[in-house]
């Protein structure tokens, strides 16, 4: 009986975690499962950058993945770019194809698992307001053939250790386009992956609101169910040059009023307008009611859930700061929801911009018990 229920436990956790430290020594279900816990975005290298050459091959090294293996995270998820990985024509770029390949090599090395996600397309980005993905029937073959492509590339890589995410962030302004992207996308990576994990978000931006719309095939229990958690988004931005709200250079506080009415006299129409549509009062309990949203969808359909993205600005005041990070890892993990946040030493990352000093408290906050 007692082998049946180790059994039984180490499969609930295919891709999410187990506390049990009796179960984490179980070294067969470890290697036999998808099985992660905590990781970072490996951001603007192979993804959202104009590094090329030495540069971008200088970005992140073996040295980077052996950092955050000895600090405590047990997998990264590395954004790629179509723009990155093949030309205009189509072609692979083989440098970018080799660094790729350098990158799970030294993951492995350190036993940290990898999820390579298609971050951005020729045909769509997250903030454009052009997106010809979900119009032009040519550039949808151009993301099948990218996942003709990359399956055929990765598929040696074994399953407990690698994953695929479809693609970040889709905003579509029909959310049936995305549906039927999907359908065909996995489609095409179960051609010669039929047990390879494929994490999938909701439409628009992979929001913890928008999970009602999507759909997904019933009978693959490969698939991990992805949201992104940014909120509230006048903390978690505060300041962010890319946004409507990054005029506003005031006070911000969490937990509590984002806000205050006191702190927008004086400021232009726009940028209390702006202020005004994501103020509002955000405590753990209302974090914590959004996150289930996911939750309660994987759930339904027997799926794992997880957080790709997570993270908050260094603007804001640093008790909100570490407050905001401590009740979001709280719930997650509380909830058993592995994560990844953003990003390894972009703007919002365990390593200030220099690419060297380590964030410490922030730092404590994620790997520490």
């Amino acid at each position: 009986m007692k082998s049946i229920l180790i059994f039984l436990t180490a499969f609930l956790f295919v891709s999410g975690f187990d506390h049990s430290e009796q179960y984490q020594s179980e070294k067969l279900f470890k290697k036999k499962f998808f099985q992660i816990k905590r990781g970072t975005n490996i951001s603007h290298w192979l993804s959202q950058s104009k590094k090329r050459g030495e540069e971008r091959a200088g970005y992140f090294t073996a040295e980077d993945v052996a950092f955050l293996a000895e600090i405590g995270f047990d997998h990264i998820r590395i954004p790629i770019d179509e723009e990155q990985m093949w030309d205009e024509d189509g072609n692979k770029e083989e440098e970018a194809f080799k660094l790729l390949h350098n990158a799970i090599g030294w993951a492995f090395e350190k036993e940290l698992k990898v999820i390579v996600d298609l971050h951005i397309l020729r045909s769509h980005h997250f903030n454009n307001e052009e997106k010809p993905l979900w119009t032009d029937p040519k550039a949808q073959e151009g993301f099948f053939q990218c996942w003709r492509e990359l399956s055929a590339e990765l598929k040696k890589y074994p399953n407990e250790n690698l994953a695929y995410e479809l693609m970040n962030e889709p905003v579509a302004d029909d959310p049936n386009d995305w549906n039927k992207l999907i359908s065909k996308g996995i489609a095409i990576v179960r051609e010669n992956e039929p047990e390879r994990k494929i994490f999938i978000g909701s439409n628009r931006w992979q929001s913890t609101e928008t999970f009602g719309d999507l759909v997904l095939p019933e009978d693959d229990k490969n698939i991990v169910v992805s949201f992104h958690f940014y909120e509230p988004f006048l903390v978690t931005h505060h300041q962010a040059s890319w946004t409507k709200i990054g005029a506003y250079k005031g006070n911000v506080t969490y937990p509590g009023r984002t806000v205050e009415e006191k702190d927008l006299i004086g400021l232009s129409p726009e940028v209390i307008r702006a202020v005004t549509e994501s103020n509002g009062y955000f405590d753990k309990a209302k974090l914590e009611e959004r996150i289930l949203k996911p939750v309660k969808f994987a759930k339904e359909r027997g799926l794992q859930v997880y957080c790709g993205e997570w993270g908050c600005l260094p603007t804001v005041p640093r008790e909100s700061f570490i407050n905001w990070y401590s009740d979001v890892k709280s719930i997650l993990e509380k909830h058993k929801i592995a994560w990844t946040t953003w990003d390894y030493k972009g703007g919002f990352g365990v390593r200030e911009r220099d690419g060297k000093t380590p964030v410490n408290d922030l730092i404590e906050v994620l790997v520490g018990d």
